[in-house]
């Protein structure tokens, strides 16, 4: 039974790659947002890129497959980095192959998940954080003129906890489903659709 239970959990997103390479503007980080002012804006933005979707739900999955700390520390990681990364982004930084980054980033988190990683807590927030920093240096750069940094950045985070938080979700339901088939196929789908998004056209 909880193989049947399963399986639709698992093909679910089985099918992202695919979905990615026949719609490559749904890829996007960043399609354009026009006038952006406040929260609204701020919790729409992240929501915008199928990658920056994807590497957010990663890290709940992953934190929830390691579990114990990594409940916490993973997406604490991820969001306090984050900041970071805008707030150079912001203040107009180079920092090359962001976009490279983020794609690889849910490459990682990917074969993370399928080989099972027990690494240290403190190892995997420091890895998340790294590819952390990419996202939100993205965003940061593209942020709109007319948003209100304060609450603009405030919806960001609120929605990529909310996105931690599905990827949470998913990862406790894996576990208690059949984590030693679902863990991995959940994890080699994740990693499909990070490659097909380092595939697609600049």
């Amino acid at each position: 039974m909880k193989r049947l239970l399963a399986a639709p959990l698992v093909s679910s997103l089985a099918v992202l790659p695919a979905a990615l390479a026949l719609l490559p503007q749904a890829a996007l980080a960043h399609p354009g947002h026009g006038a952006a002012i406040g929260a609204e804006a701020g919790f729409l933005h992240p929501l915008m890129g199928a990658d920056h979707v994807l590497a957010m739900v990663a890290v709940g999955l992953l934190a929830a497959l390691r579990g114990g700390r990594a409940l916490w520390a993973l997406p604490l990681s991820f969001l306090m980095l984050m900041s970071a990364g805008a707030g150079l982004g912001m203040a107009g930084v180079a920092l090359p192959y962001a976009e490279t980054g983020i794609a690889l980033s849910i490459v990682v988190f990917g074969v993370a998940a399928i080989v099972g990683l027990r690494a240290p807590v403190a190892l995997l927030a420091s890895l998340v954080g790294v590819f952390a920093v990419f996202h939100g240096y993205a965003h940061g750069a593209e942020m709109p003129e007319t948003a209100s940094g304060l609450s603009f950045g405030f919806g960001f985070l609120a929605a990529t906890a909310l996105l931690h938080a599905a990827g949470l979700g998913l990862g406790i339901a894996a576990a208690r489903l059949d984590a030693a088939r679902a863990a991995p196929a959940l994890g080699a789908c994740v990693a499909a659709a990070g490659l097909a998004l380092l595939a697609l056209p600049a």
